[in-house]
């Protein structure tokens, strides 16, 4: 049986040292000067180690002000993401309505749509009636993404039995109360994974900002960090950097919701 297993693993292990050759090299050219980072022979190792990258990202750039933006905006999408897909999911999954299979169909549908199809009529959309406001508008594409959707009504039809629900509602339970005490807490791994994703969706965003946004104090992350990679002097010391810092919120939010994220990719995988 091991000896079976072993192009298993040799195939996993080199699948593992291509994902993270590249953070490495980041991380690492974080820590060189620019003329080190392209370097032949390449090191993985800085020598000489300097700080210097760093030193100047965040006393000479508003890399803080950019990452704030970022932040701000990818936690408040994900919170309402995650709600308002929750919330349709069990509409979709528990009630039974006129045209709710097609409502759910074309629904189902719009995740053949790429983005850019539809990045222009939005702008135009939200300018004209007066919402064209960064902190809002760039929290508008993530409110109610279809696989999120689709993600909390598949879980919800698998996971809450309607047994549960009708049980409350003999109790007189309202049903937004039912929601609220019952579903929701059967619905936590699914929660999780969907937080993660949506947080990394929004925090990661490029082309919607790069239309929405004009004035450079209010730039995101990747933005701010694209003009330092198309300056004259193609800053890449700096932009290592602020990648290596522009990881942290994700790292974060995956140790917080490690547990919800796994046990909900393992019940995904088992129920499947």
């Amino acid at each position: 049986m091991t000896r079976t297993r072993i192009p298993l693993y040799g195939t996993l292990v080199l699948l593992l040292l291509a994902f993270l050759a590249p953070l490495l090299w980041a991380l690492s050219g974080s820590f060189k000067p620019r003329g080190d980072i392209f370097a032949y022979p390449p090191r993985l190792l800085p020598d000489p180690f300097t700080l210097d990258n760093y030193q100047r990202l965040l006393s000479g750039q508003p890399f803080w002000r950019w990452f704030l933006m970022s932040t701000v905006v990818a936690l408040v999408a994900t919170t309402v993401s995650v709600f308002v897909c929750a919330l349709a999911g069990y509409g979709f999954a528990k009630f039974r309505f006129a045209g709710r299979r097609l409502l759910f169909g074309v629904m189902f549908s719009s995740l053949s749509v790429p983005f850019a199809v539809i990045l222009v009529p939005l702008f135009v959309i939200l300018v004209k009636s007066g919402l064209g406001s960064p902190w809002f508008a760039l929290i508008v594409p993530w409110v109610a993404p279809a696989f999120g959707i689709f993600m909390m009504q598949q879980y919800i039809v698998q996971s809450v039995p309607d047994s549960v629900l009708e049980a409350a509602r003999i109790d007189g339970a309202s049903e937004f109360g039912i929601f609220r005490t019952i579903v929701l807490p059967l619905l936590r791994p699914s929660l999780g994974a969907l937080a993660v994703w949506q947080f990394l969706q929004s925090y990661n965003s490029f082309l919607w900002p790069l239309v929405l946004v004009s004035d450079s104090s209010q730039y995101t992350l990747p933005l701010g960090l694209q003009t330092l990679f198309v300056s004259e002097q193609r800053q890449y010391d700096l932009v290592l950097a602020g990648a290596v810092i522009a990881v942290v919120p994700a790292v974060a939010l995956f140790v917080v919701l490690r547990k919800q994220l796994l046990e909900g990719l393992s019940t995904g995988a088992v129920k499947g």
